[in-house]
Formats: structure tokens, sequence, C-alpha cells
């Protein structure tokens, strides 16, 4: 299946929302990428995909001409390359009323055990969800990230809970962004920001690594490590919970200046090829994220749509490799990209 076929088939597929552009950057669906509760004035998915492209790449092909090597370890756990596909946390608001996002979820686990990756899923707010996602997750490797909205701390802990007396996941993940969501708000109750003493509480609750998706400044990175996070993912939730956000590639810098060593650092936001994947590495990144591309692909194919994405990315970014004298992921440094002024 080629990657054109794949756009084809999402078009017929996907609902009214989203245009299926070549490339997702918000600017075909007018900056409002479908999503419940996109904040005036249009969430900030061009800013985060145009921040990416002020960042140029350095050639330099005066090097040995070997293999490339594109994997990494990460909590204990081989990736065929650093790349896990985000969280989304339902479907059928943004697309189509009769979309599943378990059936999303199963075939993202499906296609990422084939090619050696991870699949982080969202906070559905059905049980339904939560059950049908964690079997497919031990039916595949074990390959699914749980991604948890800031909800109460009961809520939170009730479905790490789900985990007990079975295969836990090798991590699981806090977004404390989306606490900025509407149509979370409308919740109540003790849904909303989370302080260092309520995501310390979660980490020692868990039992396994934490990651704290949602940061986007040095002082928020510097909180998630004081709470004792095993990662932190730098993420402004798509553009969609602030406006005049900067864009993730913006920030990325400082907070690897402030954190790197004392955390594992991970990327989303406006990310769309495996050339952004290497511009984040070789500005500190451990991980990258994707989200939207691989829904669409998901829409236009299926686990093989999914798969056909996957590809593409791993192959630009050897490409890349290849091109500015890297042999392997710790060969690649910020001396292989120019950001513009």
């Amino acid at each position: 299946m080629e990657y054109a076929e794949v756009l084809a088939n999402a078009k017929k597929h996907i609902g009214p929302n989203c245009k299926v552009c070549p490339v997702c950057n918000g600017l075909g669906c007018g900056n409002i990428m479908p999503g419940p509760g996109s904040k005036a004035p249009g969430n900030g998915a061009y800013d985060n995909y145009q921040a990416w492209h002020n960042i140029k790449l350095n050639m330099d092909t005066m090097v040995e001409n070997i293999p490339i090597d594109t994997s990494v370890e990460l909590f204990g756990r081989h990736f065929a390359f650093p790349l896990m596909t985000a969280p989304i946390g339902s479907i059928k608001l943004q697309f189509n009323p009769t979309d599943d996002v378990s059936d999303f979820n199963e075939k993202c686990m499906a296609a990422c055990e084939t090619r050696g990756i991870a699949h982080a899923f969202g906070n559905g707010l059905e049980q339904r969800v939560w059950d049908n996602t964690i079997a497919s997750g031990r039916a595949h490797g074990n390959n699914g990230v749980p991604v948890f909205n800031p909800s109460s701390q009961e809520e939170i802990m009730q479905l790490m809970d789900l985990y007990k007396g079975g295969q836990a996941p090798f991590a699981m993940c806090v977004v404390v962004d989306s606490a900025g969501l509407p149509h979370l708000r409308k919740r109540g109750g003790n849904a909303g920001t989370k302080t260092v003493e309520q995501i310390r509480a979660l980490k020692e609750y868990a039992k396994v690594p934490l990651i704290v998706k949602g940061i986007m400044t040095v002082e928020g990175a510097l909180k998630a490590v004081e709470a004792g996070a095993d990662a932190i993912i730098v993420s402004n939730h798509g553009g969609r919970v602030l406006a005049e956000t900067p864009g993730t590639a913006e920030v990325l810098p400082e907070i690897v200046a402030a954190v790197k060593g004392k955390t594992k650092i991970m990327i989303d936001g406006g990310i769309r090829s495996g050339l952004d994947v290497f511009k984040a590495l070789a500005m500190g990144a451990d991980m990258c994220l994707i989200c939207r591309p691989v829904l669409i692909s998901y829409y236009g194919g299926g686990q093989e749509g999914i798969e056909c994405y996957l590809d593409k990315i791993k192959e630009e970014l050897t490409d890349t490799m290849y091109m500015c004298g890297a042999r392997k992921i710790s060969d690649i440094t910020e001396k292989m990209i120019r950001i513009k002024k």
C-alpha cells in the first residue's frame, strides 16, 4: 500500500471535519483541526508545524558508508525507532458518531507491534474503551501506554487499578495540559490542574515509570522532575488548550538545557516526518510522538494504513541520518541542524 493511496482512502471515510491534506498542518481545516474543546481563535496546529520548518538540516556525507541503526532503548524496552503513536480519547466526537476509538487503538497497537514501537492510548470516558484497549495491549506485546486525563486522584488510581492482577504496562502517563479543555472542565468535581504532590502520589501508586504529558516551560519541567516523573512530554495538546502558545519545537531547547539527564524528554506537536523526528533528537529529545497523521492513516487503511505511515517516518529518519552523518541515534547532535533566528 502506498501512502498516496492511504490518503485517498481516508478522504472517503474520515468524515466532514478533516480535509485529509497532503500534510496535516492545520491550514486546510482553518487551523481548527477536529477535536472537542478547541479554544478560539483556533488551535495552534500550524504554529507547531511551522516551528519544525524553521529548523534546517546540515548535510555531511563524508563519513563511513555503513548501515543506519535507528533503534533506541526506553524504560528497558527496545524500540525499532524513537517514535510512539500518540493518544486520542474519542473519535466519534471528532469525526463520525459511529466511529469507535477502541478499534483505532486495536489497529494501532497491531501496527506498532509489527513495526517495533508502542502506542499511547487515550483516556476515553467509556469503561468499555479501557477494557478493550487493555486487552489489545496485552495481545500485542504489552505495547500500550495508558494516558490518563487529569481527573480526580481517585479516578486516575481506579484506572491504574485495572492493571492489577495482570500484566502491567511498561509505563503510564498523566496528561496535565488537558485540564484546560472546556469539555473536561465541565465535568466539575476534582478534575483539573495537578500539584507536584499529586503527581508524586500518582507516581508512587503506578509502580511503573510515569510520564507527565503537557510540559511547555522550564518551570513545568522542573516541577515534573521534582515530582519524580520518569519522562516528560513537551506538548501543548496540539495548541488546543490555550491560544498563542509557542510551538513545541520553540521551547524544547530550553527544557532540554534544564532537565536533560534528570528525566527522559519526549515531544509531540506538529511532527509530521522523519526529518522532524531527526530535528527533535538533534535538539535533545529522546522520543517523539505523532497523533493526527496516524489517525488519518487508520481511516485510509486500518492497520495496513498505519503501518504504511510508520514505514514512511522510519524511512525518512533513516535517509536523514544517512545524509547528515549519523549512523546510530546517539550520533545525532545539535551540530546537524541549523535553527533560524
